[in-house]
């Protein structure tokens, strides 16, 4: 039995689940909306502040969808509830990052600036103090959405080992590589 899957996912104060036809999941809660569409072969069960998820049989796809689905609908009720941020860093010489709404305005140390437009499902910020390394913050309720548009954000510029420069996710670690050793 799978672990995970096993465990009900426990529905805090105004989050609501439904099921739909053709196995269509609604969550709803204070800051949104999500809906994800649950293969057939898993059974859903919705009672007392409680979802259940129950699988035909012990098939290896049937024990992958079990955990697979339950995870998914737990992170789409604490979106609902809390929301998720992301914060990404850049850092090298003239790395800059500005929006106007949704549009997020980069310059990487490419002979042009990227102009990069969000998703209007997540909320962009980014700030640029004086001695500390520009931020871009993403938020909104769908964890899988932003953290697809995270990489796609830290790919125009990934941090190279050597200086460590380029576009990276707040607290990464980059390790370094020793440079090329000096001549005789």
């Amino acid at each position: 039995m799978s672990r995970i899957g096993k465990q009900p996912v426990t529905l805090p104060k105004g989050v609501t689940v439904t099921v739909g036809e053709h196995n269509l999941l609604t969550v709803k809660g204070p800051k949104g909306e999500l809906k994800q569409a649950i293969d057939r072969d898993i059974t859903i069960e919705v009672k007392d502040d409680h979802v259940y998820f129950t699988r035909p049989t012990d098939q290896i796809r049937h024990r992958a969808l079990h955990g697979l689905y339950r995870a998914l609908v737990f992170n789409m009720v604490k979106g609902v509830t809390d929301g998720y941020k992301r914060q990404l860093e850049l850092i090298g010489v003239g790395f800059k990052a500005s929006n106007q709404g949704n549009l997020l305005d980069l310059a990487l140390g490419y002979s042009h600036n990227i102009i990069f437009e969000i998703p209007k499902e997540l909320k962009l910020a980014t700030e640029q103090n004086k001695g500390e390394n520009p931020k871009i913050t993403l938020e909104g309720v769908d964890k899988q959405l932003i953290g697809a548009v995270a990489a796609k954000i830290r790919g125009l510029r990934k941090p190279e080992p050597y200086k460590g420069k380029g576009v990276r996710y707040m607290g990464e670690v980059v390790r370094k590589k020793a440079g090329k050793a000096a001549g005789k």
